[in-house]
């Protein structure tokens, strides 16, 4: 009785690693290389493209027996050959769908000794891809010093979006859904910084940006003023002004004594005046972070 129990198991055991032998060799002679990412950026179409790359490994698969099939929504579509190993298909997604999910299943014929062909499939597990309406295209430019107006192009941009220096917001303008614009913040100069936009609808990667150094001149170096009394401060830099001009974000501690204009280099030109007026009397300084050596102070004393 136990001599039959053995026998059974040695079968069983010997038929399971048989079974387990067929599976390893199913799809072996086939390699599916899925081309597809993972996030596809949002068209007007709603056409996306579903590619993969097919490989004889064995070499010993039948010409023209390649068959793919996408399974997709419910749906058996067979993928086309575009050139080589490559295969491809074009699938328009249903309205109002920003998510969907396919698996690659490919039936192929292999060759034997004798002549007769074997019927074999490989196949890819699901793949789930998400269709972004957010990304971002391009970057106006990847380098530039404290205050340059830079615009980003892309896609999804709300009026809440805020362009991110690893942490540090910077002025940002919104522009339209597809453009938004933005100041390089008054952080430290001569470091590539990572860039981010964030907002309601979430985070996107700009990519990274290179803040120069820019020297800056103030005239006069410091300023004495009476209360009401008015005098003219000229910043001068050694660049001429790009696109949309130059920023120069002044701060003071004494802002109950300062009055003056937001300060902007007009572009093309490579400084400007602005008017400073006294306020209530006391004595501090204007500030200019991200410029020279990191930062230009000028006294101030209100009488």
């Amino acid at each position: 009785m136990h001599k039959n129990h053995t026998a059974h198991a040695r079968k069983f055991l010997n038929w399971l690693g048989a079974a387990l032998g067929l599976v390893l060799l199913a799809g072996c002679d086939v390699k599916i290389v899925n081309l597809t990412p993972t996030t596809l950026r949002e068209n007007p179409s709603e056409i996306y493209t579903i590619s993969a790359r097919i490989e004889n490994t064995a070499g010993n698969v039948v010409a023209g027996s390649i068959v793919p099939h996408l399974i997709i929504d419910g749906q058996d579509l067979i993928m086309k050959q575009s050139q080589g190993d490559l295969y491809a298909l074009d699938y328009q997604l249903p309205p109002g769908r920003n998510e969907f999910k396919y698996y690659i299943l490919v039936n192929y014929k292999t060759s034997t000794n004798d002549g007769v062909p074997i019927d074999h499939e490989a196949y890819i597990d699901y793949v789930d891809v998400k269709i972004a309406g957010r990304y971002v295209l391009s970057l106006q430019a990847d380098r530039g010093p404290v205050g340059a107006q830079i615009g980003v192009s892309g896609s999804g941009f709300t009026p809440r979006d805020i362009v991110y220096f690893e942490g540090t917001p910077a002025r940002t303008v919104y522009a339209s859904p597809t453009a938004l614009n933005f100041f390089v913040p008054a952080i430290e100069p001569g470091h590539s910084y990572k860039v981010t936009i964030n907002g309601s609808t979430g985070s996107a990667d700009v990519g990274t940006f290179q803040v120069d150094v820019l020297n800056i001149q103030a005239s006069p170096a410091s300023l004495t003023l009476r209360t009401g009394e008015r005098q003219s401060l000229t910043f001068t830099v050694p660049i001429t002004a790009p696109t949309g001009g130059l920023l120069l974000d002044v701060t003071t501690d004494i802002p109950d004594s300062v009055i003056m204009p937001e300060v902007v280099v007009p572009a093309g030109s490579s400084g400007v005046t602005v008017t400073v007026q006294g306020g209530r009397a006391g004595s501090g300084s204007l500030v200019l972070k991200g410029y020279g050596a990191g930062t230009v102070t000028i006294p101030v004393t209100v009488q």
